[in-house]
């Protein structure tokens, strides 16, 4: 199946894993590109920019297909060294790097001069066009029901890839709640070029998380996620346990007063415990709405054949035979 992104990032499957903290490493990434897709390195889930210079090295051992670096750009109290990670993902040799966050303008030069392809992930129609005009190559578009963070304007899939489809010249991915082929050609129908996906590759066998984890996803539904952190417009959706029944107690007590201190608490530095260790109450963890869908624990190679197997099926047959 050809499309402007398999093209553009030279991959067999217009298939995506997203980056995500303590889940994009090596392993997952070159599994994902090994199976026709593009594989993902979570950038600062390295702690330095010389680590992640050791994990690009190491996916380079486990792949000879293309794979991308994810850099999400974020206010922090402490910043990270993103020209040092930029760096690392240069000397790499990573041609494909996936933004989040707030805008990638101030490395879109250094990426540009070294032949870096860029995709950017939004959450709206305005970010995407905003991505489209500092020269991004492509966007990752982003509907409201992806684990993470959403955005702050709830505008579905079902609206947003048609919006963005009218609007866009440069190609785009969907990105949440997709797990499935039929997905894969709905997504195509609306207009994107291909798909994103987070949560199904984490329920992988190729993902280097604990087995609580990928369990939880598969034993979730799509009614088991909330939505937390909205009063600080800084909405995540995660998958319930009594860590976030506590935060929502918190948001629901203080109201219009609530603080990043607050919530503090039930977010920060959570991720090692319940991604290594399997602590799944430790605290609010990332995942969509999709969960819902996901009932197997695959290979990265088993989950990408049976999307693309289902989605030929489709095209090939059933939409056929509709003409």
């Amino acid at each position: 199946m050809k499309t402007r992104i398999t093209e553009l990032f030279g991959i067999e499957h217009p298939i995506m894993q997203g980056g995500m903290h303590y889940v994009g490493f090596a392993e997952l990434a070159a599994a994902v590109s090994n199976a026709g897709g593009l594989g993902t390195i979570t950038g600062l889930t390295q702690k330095t920019p010389e680590d992640l210079a050791n994990e690009i090295a190491k996916c380079r051992t486990l792949t000879d297909k293309p794979f991308a670096v994810n850099l999400t750009i974020l206010p922090m109290v402490n910043t990270p060294d993103y020209p040092g990670y930029v760096k690392a993902i240069i000397e790499g040799g990573v041609r494909i790097v996936e933004t989040a966050g707030r805008s990638p303008e101030p490395f879109m030069a250094a990426f540009k001069q070294y032949g870096v392809k860029v995709i950017h992930k939004c959450t709206s129609v305005r970010h995407a066009l905003k991505a489209q005009s500092l020269g991004c190559d492509a966007v990752s578009v982003d509907g409201f029901e992806c684990g993470g963070h959403p955005g702050e304007d709830d505008i579905p899939n079902f609206i947003l890839l048609s919006r963005a489809a009218e609007e866009l010249d440069i190609p785009f991915v969907a990105s949440g709640g997709i797990a499935t082929g039929a997905q894969l050609v709905a997504s195509l129908a609306l207009g994107a070029d291909g798909i994103n996906m987070g949560t199904r590759f984490v329920a992988t066998k190729d993902a280097p998380v604990h087995q609580n984890v990928k369990d939880e996803i598969v034993k979730a539904t799509e009614l088991d996620t909330r939505l937390v952190m909205r009063g600080l417009r800084n909405t995540e959706r995660v998958l319930n346990n009594k860590a976030v029944e506590e935060l929502v107690a918190v948001e629901k007590e203080k109201g219009d007063a609530i603080t990043f201190e607050d919530v503090a608490p039930f977010v920060v530095s959570k991720y090692a415990d319940i991604m290594k260790n399997g602590i799944m109450d430790e605290g609010a963890w990332s995942c969509g709405m999709v969960a819902g869908l996901i009932n197997d624990i695959p290979t990265c190679q088993e989950l990408i054949d049976s999307i693309m197997s289902e989605a030929n099926e489709i095209i090939n047959n059933r939409l056929v035979n509709l003409a």
